[in-house]
């Protein structure tokens, strides 16, 4: 049989890369639970209508779904994004008519696309969203819970924040038909993508990557001739929160955000560190979603982290040798009697000290090999297991991390030991 390789787009993670999401995602959901934001869990998998009621025009509709019958005929679809998910859940579960909720969550979605640097078609994103407030401080507090999580990392010097404001539905309308004025006397020198964003989506064309349509934007009008009074004040209002708060950015008027339920302001953290895929985490207002999901008019916002972009951005700028801090003992064993051993050893000792984390060598290599691979394995005390030490029922405590003279002890004597450097 021939070998079998993963799914081009869908890559694994060895033990050494997944230390470095580990140590990304415990911090981000210290910060999320820090901020008193809640932990949710839905379905990777859900009914495709949810996503394409409020997404017809976006690309991960029209392109980028994973999207089948199952065997009962329904059509359902891989989700490409949380936020959808994540509504139709809080709806469900009846959290928006008892409470405000702020939610969390991590997990993987699904979008085919080309692969590239920073692009897969199984990625992951961590995620914050909060129902049922309306205000330039919930956008405030979400921005800058964001930039707890870069300074927390250690990566805050290497991400921009923009930010624009896209005004109520109303002004989306008339600027949309705006732009659609302006591009239609270009509609030639558009590509074949932007000219379906003409009549679907206008304001997707703001997004496009093509050098020949960006330079068209720039006479194109500006989304600030169209917001209201009202949304101008709020989008004020926070721009001064941020600034109080200490926190850097620019306004990009040409930002959108790729979904088309966004509205008021959205925002994008972004590196000049990774190319071309430099947004690692953006967001925004969704204030219309919950009631065109079925839910009850109410306020929305909330943003996602893209991990793997995350993950690019430490990798690039931090100086991290990670070692398995999962194992404290690793036991040097020498014949199949002292793996038995070992074995009965290691459950008494974990059952006497909590999370300890045992390791027990059952390759019966030489005692160099054995050495090598404690080492590696992060412990830090060797145990040793030879014939002497069972005919005198005792075993050998070797540091791996000092310089420590290697001891004899008693089992009795070796748990005592445990006890108090890992009490």
């Amino acid at each position: 049989m021939s070998k079998i390789t993963t799914i081009r787009g869908m890559n694994d993670l060895p033990p050494e890369e997944v230390r470095v999401w580990n140590f990304a995602e415990e911090i981000i959901q210290k910060v999320f639970n820090s901020y008193g934001y809640e932990e949710i869990r839905f379905p990777i998998v859900e009914k495709t209508e949810l996503f394409t009621r409020s997404n017809e025009s976006a690309d991960i509709v029209t392109k980028e779904m994973y999207t089948f019958e199952d065997k009962g005929g329904d059509s359902i679809s891989l989700r490409p994004e949380g936020t959808a998910g994540c509504v139709r859940a809080a709806i469900d579960n009846d959290l928006i008519r008892v409470d405000s909720p702020r939610l969390w969550y991590q997990g993987p979605m699904f979008r085919y696309e080309r692969p590239q640097k920073g692009r897969s078609r199984q990625f992951q994103q961590s995620s914050a969203e909060v129902f049922g407030i309306r205000s330039a401080e919930i956008d405030a507090e979400l921005i800058i819970l964001s930039s707890r999580i870069w300074k927390e990392l250690g990566i805050e010097g290497n991400l921009n924040l923009e930010i624009n404001n896209l005004g109520d539905e109303k002004t989306r309308k008339s600027y949309a038909k705006s732009l659609q004025a302006y591009f239609k006397a270009f509609e030639k020198d558009l590509d074949e993508d932007s000219r379906r964003k003409l009549d679907e989506n206008p304001l997707r064309i703001l997004d496009s990557k093509s050098e020949s349509v960006q330079s068209l934007l720039k006479g194109a009008p500006n989304i600030s001739e169209f917001i209201s009074k009202d949304s101008e004040k709020e989008f004020n209002e926070l721009t001064l929160l941020l600034g109080t708060a200490g926190i850097e950015f620019s306004v990009n008027q040409k930002l959108v955000r790729g979904l088309d339920y966004y509205n008021q302001t959205v925002y994008e953290w972004k590196t000049d560190q990774l190319g071309a895929q430099d947004t690692v985490c953006g967001g925004g207002r969704y204030d219309n979603l919950v009631e065109e999901l079925g839910g009850k008019s109410c306020p929305a916002t909330g943003f996602s982290i893209g991990m793997e972009r995350l993950i690019l951005l430490i990798n690039e700028t931090l100086d991290l040798s990670l070692e398995n801090e999962n194992i404290d003992l690793f036991f040097v064993c020498l014949s199949k009697e002292s793996i038995q051993k070992a074995i009965m050893y290691s459950e008494s000792l974990r059952e006497n000290v909590s999370k300890l984390g045992i390791k027990i060598n059952m390759g019966l290599e030489g005692a160099g090999s054995q050495f090598k691979k404690a080492d590696k394995s992060g412990a830090s005390f060797a145990l040793i297991l030879g014939d002497d030490e069972l005919k005198n029922k005792t075993i050998s405590m070797k540091g791996l991390r000092s310089k420590s003279d290697q001891e004899t002890l008693s089992y009795e004597d070796l748990e005592k030991r445990i006890k108090k450097t890992y009490k």
